[in-house]
């Protein structure tokens, strides 16, 4: 069994050190704990890891350790956590910190808490670093993929202020925040995606399946078909030939190739981020949630005591429309030469006015955070009223284009039907 020699404080502060003889380092921090005492340094005998690790080699591997290299660290990626998870997460930490509790006891409650997308390892490592005397921001900081710049510099603020529950739940508010907005955007396309995959499935049903079978029936007959019945027969046959396919795939193929290195380039970055932007219908939505996007973000780290040029570097980063990205640098080059963040801003010809005017109120009287909580509030109560717009506008467009399709389809076969029952009425129409 390895060794390990620790130091530890007593609640007085005095420093004690020791050795343990434990299974692993979670075991020896386990024992030091119980002993009444906060661990400052734990470091295993390497003479006794080498002996544990070579009397326990082979016998010891686990699953994971006899997967392929490139699948075992495919599996141990770390994913991105969503914004509700990382909202339940620093809402769990802020209620422990809040309750009184030590900073490496709460990240030690943590690893024992259920934190959908945040694995409790995470925890682990920043109580491992916590312990070893960095700070939490420091910490963190070595978990790139769960924390964010914007929740490494906030997390450093309110450690440099000494209001660190205060910050972990300011952020929290901030994660729901966006992430209702989320939900709402997304909530908005369900419904209109939902018809379109369904009437797309109809129609490709009744051409491939019914109307071959349908069509059969006039075999033989000589009543000429009316044009809407020939123009379906028509698309039918070329969509149902596989030439047509051995065709068309390449070319969408080749489009969607095409496209996607047209997007990767910098002019086509910009060019799609300008068509969104002023896209019929949904690019007021898509504005308005990147203007309260900016706004909520630059407000939560001002106000949190994150520095002007600091948080308008981490708000560049956040936002992922290049054209704002470029009118925060050039808002944040302004600000570094000298001047007051509503010149730049109305400058840049991007933000609304409304934005630039209560930011400048906000620098008068001393409150720009609250200038730019008030617009965040402004634009997130009209980006709401603009998802519902946008929603009551689609829905009665997609109604009138599956009805149209519909009855194209309707007319293409009841035609054809009235003309025979009429020929065979009037005798001309026999085989």
């Amino acid at each position: 069994m390895p060794q390990f020699n620790y130091k530890a404080r007593r609640r007085s502060g005095e420093l004690v050190e020791g050795l343990l003889e434990v299974a692993d380092r979670p075991a020896a921090l386990a024992q030091i704990e119980r002993l009444g005492l906060f661990p400052v340094a734990v470091e295993v005998v390497k003479g006794a890891a080498v002996a544990s690790a070579n009397s326990s080699a082979g016998a010891s591997r686990s699953v994971s350790d006899m997967l392929p290299p490139s699948l075992r660290v495919y599996l141990q990626r770390q994913r991105k956590p969503k914004l509700q998870e990382l909202a339940t997460y620093t809402t769990q930490l802020a209620n422990l910190l809040k309750s009184g509790m030590p900073l490496t006891v709460a990240l030690n409650s943590m690893t024992h808490l259920e934190t959908k997308g945040i694995p409790a390892s995470v925890s682990r490592e920043l109580r491992q670093e916590v312990m070893e005397g960095r700070g939490l921001s420091d910490a963190m900081a070595k978990q790139p993929v769960v924390f964010s710049d914007l929740y490494i510099n906030m997390v450093r603020a309110g450690e440099s202020s000494g209001s660190l529950v205060e910050v972990l739940r300011r952020m929290a508010t901030h994660f729901n925040q966006f992430a209702e907005v989320q939900a709402k955007f997304k909530s908005a396309l369900i419904y209109p995606a939902f018809v379109c995959v369904v009437g797309i499935c109809i129609v490709a049903f009744f051409m491939f399946f019914m109307l071959p079978r349908f069509m059969a029936m006039f075999t033989g007959f000589t009543v000429a078909l009316p044009l809407p019945t020939r123009m379906l027969m028509g698309f039918s046959n070329m969509v149902t030939n596989p030439w047509f396919w051995s065709i068309l795939i390449p070319c969408l193929l080749a489009v969607v190739v095409l496209f996607f290195r047209f997007r990767a380039t910098p002019h086509g970055k910009i060019k799609m981020d300008e068509w969104k932007m002023k896209a019929p219908i949904v690019g007021k939505v898509v504005k308005l949630n990147l203007f309260a996007q900016f706004a909520r973000t630059l407000s939560t780290l001002l106000h949190n005591g994150v520095p002007v040029l600091t948080a308008l570097k981490i708000t560049e980063q956040i936002i992922p429309n290049i054209i704002m990205k470029e009118a925060i640098a050039k808002t944040r080059q302004a600000v570094t030469d000298g001047k007051s963040l509503a010149q730049p801003l109305a400058q840049g010809k991007v933000f609304p006015q409304l934005m630039v005017d209560l930011v400048r109120i906000g620098e008068e009287t001393g409150d720009v955070p609250g200038a730019l909580a008030s617009v965040a509030d402004t634009y997130e109560g009209e980006l709401q009223i603009g998802l519902r717009a946008m929603t009551n506008l689609i829905e009665p467009m997609l109604i009138v284009v599956m009805s149209l399709g519909v009855g194209f389809l309707l007319i293409s076969i009841l035609l054809p039907m009235f003309n025979l029952i009429s020929a065979i009425s009037a005798g001309g129409g026999g085989r």
